[in-house]
């Protein structure tokens, strides 16, 4: 699925063919002769209107689910976010039994909940539906994550919680591009997995592992419970 000739070019580069056409208003004559779908498009913004995540999360999901039925898929693979699973709580050494939350005040979290609960819910003998959870994706061709901390951090913006010790799993790109490789053909249709590095990272450490910058200088720190008392005090 492309909407712009720099995606054409990408997806053409990269050996593909480019549909034009929306997430909203995809139709089964867009996926005629496609076997897999790997949906990996979402609203992942930082903030904003409840609607503008649950339009693309959430309604654009079903109405891609729908089409590939229509259109014969045998296999469909969402890329989800361990982020579903997330209302605030600390989640350490958990699996995929681990539930999800009965109302995250989270607009992305609880949207691409929303969205994977639709995926695993569509599995059939005539379409297998699966969900891959990566955790914070690193790697080659990031434009989100490590490109906004490095900003912030050079425009004084960003401060270490505890100094950057708090623990934290990550997935970088080539072990997520693995893992979909994998589900192509493998992995039990309506079930999810997570999908991380073997190694737990602090977040100073990792930092420095996935950029040039020594450790984030630059970066001020502070106490974590300053950020425990201000969201009780704003809940």
């Amino acid at each position: 699925m492309s909407r712009s000739e720099k995606t054409d070019l990408v997806i053409s580069n990269a050996g593909g063919k480019p549909v034009r056409c929306e997430l909203n208003s995809v139709n089964p004559s867009s996926l005629q002769g496609i076997d897999v779908v790997i949906h990996s498009a979402a609203y992942v913004e930082q903030w904003g209107p409840f609607q503008d995540f649950w339009k693309i999360n959430v309604e654009g999901t079903a109405q891609l689910l729908e089409a590939s039925r229509k259109a014969g898929v045998k296999r469909f693979i969402f890329i989800g976010t361990e982020a579903a699973l997330f209302y605030g709580q600390p989640m350490i050494d958990i699996d995929e039994s681990y539930p999800y939350p009965e109302n995250s005040p989270f607009p992305y979290s609880k949207t691409k909940a929303e969205a994977e609960k639709l995926v695993l819910k569509a599995n059939s003998s005539e379409m297998q539906t699966l969900s891959i959870r990566p955790r914070l994706i690193w790697g080659p061709g990031d434009k989100t994550v490590l490109p906004i901390l490095l900003k912030m951090i050079a425009e004084g913006k960003f401060s270490w919680i505890d100094s950057g010790k708090a623990l934290t799993s990550t997935t970088h790109i080539y072990n997520l591009v693995h893992a979909i490789e994998l589900a192509l053909t493998k992995g039990q249709g309506g079930s999810a997995y997570f999908v991380t590095d073997d190694e737990i990272f602090n977040f100073r450490n990792f930092f420095r592992v996935s950029t040039s910058d020594s450790e984030g200088n630059g970066a001020k720190s502070f106490d974590s419970r300053m950020v425990c008392s201000f969201f009780s005090k704003s809940c």
